[in-house]
């Protein structure tokens, strides 16, 4: 996949293990996040997706369950189209403690999905199926 380095102190994403599905996106500046405040963050990396393919960026495990860094808009969709910077939008959900983020920090995963775009085609009913309308909650609830 080619990439774009937007500023000479950008990181270029790396994935930290092989076979991990993950990129790790870095922090170009770093930023201060008051509890409940969510933040964009730069990271000075353009992509260009394969024919065919979409992005997901998603929460770093590690940072969601010890400082509570989410993204707000899990998992954010970059299409095969864009070429611009890849910005990260953080929310603190810790409602005590700010989180300090450095640069060069990794603060999200970048997942690269091959994606399908079938034609719709409209029609007065739907093939019916073993599980029909059955919806929120339709298979049980947890012991």
């Amino acid at each position: 996949m080619r990439f774009q380095r937007l500023n000479p102190k950008a990181i270029i994403p790396t994935r930290a293990h092989p076979g991990d599905a993950g990129l790790d996106l870095c922090a170009l500046t770093a930023v201060k996040i008051a509890p409940g405040q969510r933040v964009k963050v730069a990271t000075g990396i353009a992509i260009e997706l394969p024919a065919g393919h979409a992005g997901l960026v998603v929460p770093r495990s590690g940072l969601a369950a010890k400082h509570g860094l989410s993204i707000v808009n899990a998992p954010g969709l970059i299409d095969e189209g864009y070429r611009g910077e890849l910005q990260i939008l953080l929310l603190n959900t810790d409602q005590g403690a700010p989180i300090n983020i450095v640069a060069g920090e990794r603060i999200a995963q970048l997942v690269i999905v091959a994606v399908s775009t079938p034609q719709l085609v409209e029609v007065d009913d739907l093939e019916e199926s073993a599980r029909g309308e059955q919806g929120f909650g339709s298979s049980g609830s947890a012991p």
